[in-house]
């Protein structure tokens, strides 16, 4: 698809009548999103976040009683707190929240964006302080912005907006694994459809450049390619957020981060380095810690060591909660590759005594800690594997057999990572013969290398139009209990169990 890009005066002129339609159809209502407003909303999704709050206090003090200002004040503070990961922060800016919803509830009840605003100032909240484990009170707010896009739907059925909203709290309600998130969802009724998600994502992204909700784009763009990529793992998810992406402007911080996120994610790592290389810079930019670790998990993922330089530099410039268990154990494998053993060890005395256990990434980082030393051709091929370096994984795999290593969870490893190697280069038989062996050697143990070969299985023979060794196999990965991964796995088993009608 050739990259289209609006040249300014078409970006100035769509926001323009953007605004005059808005401010029409409202009359004399106090939701303006007038062009200081479209500037500053503009500034927060090129992660300008200091641009944007300057725009927004000069719109406060000329317009004070617009109420798109603490809507856009949200914002502002919902990318803080991404960029950020900080616990305390949030903290802090979470007392804003109920003002700006008291002062949108009570303004204009002719305008759509009355109870959108106030949906979206819940679900921004929501994702937040889901990252922390408040899973019942996010759960509410989750519910509130369904129940106020649902009856703004009614109200404005012609206000494209809603389906972003709804879309994305179809797909993660859709697609959650059993747990605490879940059962607190389901006391307010709630329930998702990942699929039905994902179309009304897809559908706005591909509508929006062409309705005077163009404006919109790029969040539209940011919420479809975390569900592709996060949410619904979709193999799809590396080239729609490079199409959708591509007509956003090279100057935003949130396109580089997209794009180098996904490219990492889905094997496109030479790629996801070039991008971070080249990212936008300078002081009017948000800091934004992670692209560092990104690039050390990117630069590891093809065995160039230099990454200890990214992860080195992460820790000391993030202030925030999530992936310092996860670093650490980076650096003690960097530390393992170098043939210095004592210092493996100390790392991962760092990573279980540091950080926390938020996000799954420090959850697996901190089991990996407490485990043996791993072998270091199996991670060799892991992080080819991971980085999309298929052949050269293999290589590795190739230059041992099973008999080489002496525990069984080694044997399931080898297995599993010969799986993956051998399902991703569409030797489909090789793969299912692989994935058995995996299970064979590690149903018994706590690794998530069985569970997880069942499920590649059930891919393979529901790939292969087979339902009913596809439907075994997703039941077996079920029916293993006590593992690492264990809901993830499950849930991805009972994805595909939904798939095949089982």
């Amino acid at each position: 698809m050739p990259q289209i890009k609006l040249s300014a005066i078409n970006r100035i002129f769509c926001f323009a009548l953007f605004a005059l339609l808005l401010s029409s159809s409202i009359a004399k209502a106090n939701f303006d999103f007038n062009a200081n407003c479209l500037k500053a909303y503009q500034s927060i999704f090129e992660l300008k976040l200091n641009t944007a709050r300057q725009l927004i206090a000069a719109e406060k003090k000329a317009h004070p009683n617009n109420s798109i200002v603490p809507f856009l004040e949200n914002y502002v503070d919902y990318y803080y707190l991404l960029t950020t990961e900080s616990k305390s922060e949030f903290e802090r800016l979470e007392s804003n929240k109920d003002d700006r919803l008291d002062q949108i509830n009570e303004d204009d009840k002719n305008s759509p964006y009355r109870l959108y605003a106030q949906a979206q100032i819940n679900l921004q909240w929501a994702l937040i302080r889901g990252r922390y484990g408040s899973y019942f009170s996010a759960a509410r707010e989750i519910n509130k912005a369904n129940t106020l896009l649902q009856e703004n739907a009614k109200k404005f059925p012609g206000f494209h907006l809603n389906s972003m909203g709804l879309g994305l709290i179809n797909a993660v309600i859709g697609a959650l694994p059993d747990g605490f998130l879940k059962s607190s969802l389901s006391t307010f009724g709630l329930k998702g459809n990942l699929q039905t998600g994902l179309n009304m994502l897809d559908k706005l992204a591909e509508n929006l450049p062409k309705s005077t909700y163009e404006p919109f784009y790029e969040e539209t763009v940011f919420n479809y390619a975390y569900v592709l990529s996060d949410v619904a793992h979709s193999p799809s998810a590396y080239a729609k957020t490079m199409k959708y992406t591509a007509r956003i402007a090279d100057s935003s911080l949130l396109k580089c981060y997209l794009q180098a996120y996904v490219c990492s994610r889905n094997g496109h790592t030479d790629e996801a380095i070039s991008i971070l290389a080249n990212k936008p810079s300078g002081s009017a930019y948000q800091a934004f810690p992670y692209l560092d670790y990104l690039m050390g998990i990117a630069k590891l993922n093809k065995l160039d060591l230099t990454a200890s330089t990214y992860f080195d530099r992460y820790l000391q410039t993030n202030k925030g909660v999530n992936y310092v268990k996860d670093t650490y154990l980076h650096l003690g494998w960097i530390a393992l590759f170098k043939g210095d053993d004592s210092s493996y060890s100390a790392f991962m005395v760092k990573a279980k005594n540091n950080g926390y256990t938020y996000h799954g990434r420090d959850k697996q980082a901190l089991n990996e800690a407490n485990s043996p030393m791993p072998n270091k051709d199996l991670l060799k091929a892991r992080l080819l594997f991971d980085g999309g370096y298929l052949t050269k994984a293999l290589d590795h795999l190739n230059d041992s057999k099973v008999e080489d290593f002496s525990s069984l969870k080694d044997k399931a490893e080898y297995f599993y990572r010969l799986g993956r190697v051998n399902d991703d280069l569409g030797k489909d038989d090789t793969a299912l013969s692989n994935y058995q062996n995996a299970i064979n050697n590690g149903k018994t143990f706590k690794y998530y290398y069985a569970a997880k070969a069942a499920v590649q299985m059930g891919k393979i023979y529901e790939k292969k139009k087979n339902p009913a060794k596809a439907k075994s196999s997703f039941n077996l990965a079920i029916g293993m209990r006590d593992h690492e991964q264990e809901n993830s796995i499950e849930n991805e088993a009972k994805q595909g169990l939904r798939r095949i009608g089982g």
